[in-house]
């Protein structure tokens, strides 16, 4: 695709003369014709600018892309990645999904809350910080965790160290997080997610796992236990390896198949069982439509009704129509006690006498209208 071909409209304009290069560059990783693909990069690419998805990112996405707004806007409005209002400098994500919760992420959250004065996606009055809590942050082993535009910011968060980061994002800094790399703004992490490198001193991390994350591992050390024939050096296949024959799914021998070896494999002895509890059912089955057995709906039905006819529009005091039999099970009976026969379905008070006749005050109070 090229820029010479492309036209834009008043309202992407703008950003198509500072982002058309970084824009046909992301175009230029897709195959021919498979240019759409690029809208989640290009929709990051566009925050880079205004820190969130405008009008006018959606324009220039939608005819960079050849396509019309109302699928911008479908991919921007689903991803909670993609702001469609002014976000500010510092997104401050708090999880509180089960083990975070669990752990203190609430509270966290909760601190945060009462100290900035803001809540879900609210932002400062400021423009510096703006607040969130997310459903799953990827680190349950360092529960509850906070990070600042995506990078993991605080390790086992504690509300008193959650309102100290945010004091000292308020105030210019850029503390060192305990984990990841350097907290930047939120514009600058959009330069990542579009897929170009930060060339910010720090900007990516690069280094090993913690003890957390590595416990594991740890205890199989120190406990001896390790996995037979396990080389770390060995690569890893890129084909799939050939199936187990052995756990091949049983098909249906047929009725014509020569019966089943003594020796069965766990997978052919439940095949073998669910067959047979399917026979029975197909018995019953076929036994009830035969009229030898029947079904328990049926029986109660003409138990009610002998003559299948018309019920009666009169109901006797059981609760039951005048042509029906009394109930024979005890508990169905002992209900049907306990049913009082339906009314005529009007409201208390309400009869086919006159409202006057039967609420002499409402009489009064008609006349007192007129």
């Amino acid at each position: 695709m090229s820029d010479t071909t492309l036209e834009f409209s008043p309202a992407a304009t703008p950003l198509a003369d500072k982002l058309l290069a970084p824009a046909l560059e992301i175009l230029a990783r897709y195959p021919a014709g498979r240019e759409r693909s690029a809208l989640l990069p290009l929709l990051h690419l566009v925050q880079t600018e205004d820190g969130y998805v405008t009008p006018g990112g959606v324009a220039f996405c939608a005819e960079i892309l050849r396509i019309n707004k109302a699928q911008v806007g479908a991919v921007a409005t689903f991803y909670t990645m993609y702001k469609r209002r002014p976000t500010g400098d510092y997104l401050i994500s708090v999880c509180t999904n089960t083990l975070c919760n669990v752990l203190g992420g609430q509270e966290v959250y909760d601190g945060l809350v009462e100290h900035l004065g803001v809540g879900h996606d609210e932002t400062t009055a400021d423009g510096s910080i703006t607040l969130e809590h997310a459903e799953c942050l990827a680190a349950c082993d360092y529960a509850p965790v906070v990070t600042v535009n995506y990078d993991y910011a605080i390790d086992q968060a504690t509300p008193a160290a959650a309102v100290e980061l945010a004091e000292q994002l308020r105030r210019g800094e850029r503390p060192t997080p305990a984990r990841g790399s350097r907290i930047c703004t939120l514009k600058e992490m959009q330069i990542q997610l579009a897929g170009f490198a930060d060339e910010r001193e720090g900007a990516v991390a690069d280094g090993r796992a913690g003890a957390p994350s590595l416990r594991g591992v740890s205890l199989a050390q120190e406990h001896g236990v390790a996995v037979a024939d396990f080389n770390i050096d060995t690569a890893i296949p890129t084909t799939k390896p050939a199936r187990d024959e052995s756990a091949k799914a049983v098909k249906d021998p047929g009725p014509n198949a020569p019966a089943t070896p003594a020796k069965e494999g766990f997978v052919a002895k439940a095949a073998h069982a669910v067959k047979a509890v399917v026979g029975k059912v197909e018995e019953r089955v076929e036994h009830r439509k035969a009229g030898d057995v029947k079904d328990p709906e049926v029986r109660t039905a003409e138990q009610r009704n002998t003559t299948a006819s018309t019920p009666a529009t009169g109901t006797a005091k059981t609760g039951l129509p005048e042509s029906g039999a009394a109930p024979q099970n005890p508990a169905e009976s002992a209900g049907v006690a306990a049913n009082q026969p339906a009314g005529d379905g009007k409201p208390a008070g309400d009869s086919s006498a006159s409202p006057a006749a039967e609420n002499p005050s409402r009489k009064g109070s008609d006349e007192e209208t007129k």
